[in-house]
């Protein structure tokens, strides 16, 4: 059995760390720095925990020395200590991170390294630009490329038409930073929160509008090759206009610590969600402009025994099959990885990476 480390036993790692383990393929190691973190851990013989604070170096090295990998489920502003950790052992990398700056910091890490170095490996930025990938290259050319992503509650009962599915962390830093587009050719940033649109599928309205991240290096991988590039996140109508109060405003984007403690205290949890995956690219095939469109929706199931929020079975099954992929040889073995790289049959192919294809169950 190979040994991976998973960082951060939240509500994706340690759904990761209980996926790997339960193969029977993998050693796992889970780590965070508060003991607690772990009481609703299952117990496994695959699995064990280190109480680890990320930013003691020395001890993060040590548990990372012979690792095959490292996955970081940590805060996104904890991600670039991970991968510096991961260089250093001399083990593969993967996050799961939407922070464009620690993406840019992970890609300098990459260049020369004897092992890969894959960022964004959840659904946006991760999957999005997998399924993106597939549908561009059945065009000659391009002209629009469209990614609409959302996790959603299924039964909404609050004016934000939301429940916390996700890092509460995430979500606000990415309705705060700037987000990548190519407009009109040209690549460029657009403010977060902006540009709404509506859109129904299968007879629900949905609105949705710019956010920082979900792009991964999709930006850089098509410059110059597209007219048009936008990602967009995907709530229910109404949720943009109170968060753009709340952020602007109030100026609660200056205090993201009173917001996030807001929202925690004000906004329930929710284990009744589903993903909303909407991908449209149009582009010319002999000589004529044509669409296709992806779509898709994942609903929370039954894992192992135990209900799992879409959001994190999409999430967790995406980075361990791409953890897999590598493992395999299917990917390369070395340098910075892409979302776009990875062939999307391959991916659904996978044990874990099954878990979008459309009709299953879980």
């Amino acid at each position: 059995m190979r040994s991976v480390v998973v960082v951060g036993a939240g509500k994706i790692g340690s759904v990761v760390a209980r996926m790997l383990a339960g193969t029977g393929d993998w050693t796992v190691a889970i780590v965070d720095r508060a003991a607690a973190a772990f009481d609703l851990l299952e117990a496994h013989p695959s699995l064990a925990p280190h109480v680890v604070d990320i930013d003691d170096s020395k001890r993060l090295l040590e548990v990372l020395n012979g690792a095959f990998a490292v996955l970081s489920a940590a805060p996104f502003h904890m991600t670039t200590r991970v991968a510096e950790a991961a260089k250093a052992a001399g083990c593969h990398y993967f996050d799961l991170t939407e922070d464009v700056a620690s993406t840019r910091r992970i890609k300098i890490l990459a260049e020369g390294a004897s092992t890969a170095f894959m960022p964004q490996c959840g659904l946006a930025p991760g999957f999005i630009s997998i399924v993106a990938e597939d549908l561009i290259k059945r065009f000659e050319s391009l002209d629009t490329v469209k990614l609409r992503v959302g996790a959603l509650p299924q039964y909404p009962s609050n004016a934000l038409n939301y429940n916390l599915t996700w890092s509460t962390d995430g979500v606000i830093n990415e309705y705060c930073e700037p987000c990548e587009a190519i407009v009109d050719g040209i690549k460029r940033e657009v403010p977060p929160l902006g540009e709404r649109e509506e859109f129904s599928l299968d007879g629900v309205t949905y609105e949705a509008f710019n956010t920082s991240g979900g792009l991964g290096t999709l930006a850089e991988t098509l410059d110059g090759r597209v007219r048009h590039l936008t990602y967009k996140t995907i709530r229910y109508p109404g949720h943009a206009r109170i968060m753009k109060a709340l952020l602007n405003d109030l100026r609660l984007r200056d205090r993201r610590e009173v917001l996030k403690d807001i929202l925690e205290h004000a906004v329930p949890t929710t284990l009744q969600d589903v993903v909303i995956v909407f991908v449209t690219v149009s582009g010319t095939r002999g000589g004529r402009l044509e669409q296709e469109t992806y779509a898709h929706k994942i609903y929370s199931r039954e894992v192992a025994g135990r209900v799992l929020s879409a959001i994190q079975v999409t999430t967790a099954s995406g980075i361990c099959a791409l953890l897999e992929l590598v493992a395999d040889g299917t990917l390369p073995q070395a340098g910075f990885l892409r979302q776009e790289d990875v062939p999307l049959a391959a991916f659904l192919a996978n044990r874990f990476g099954k878990v979008y294809a459309k009709g299953s169950a879980g």
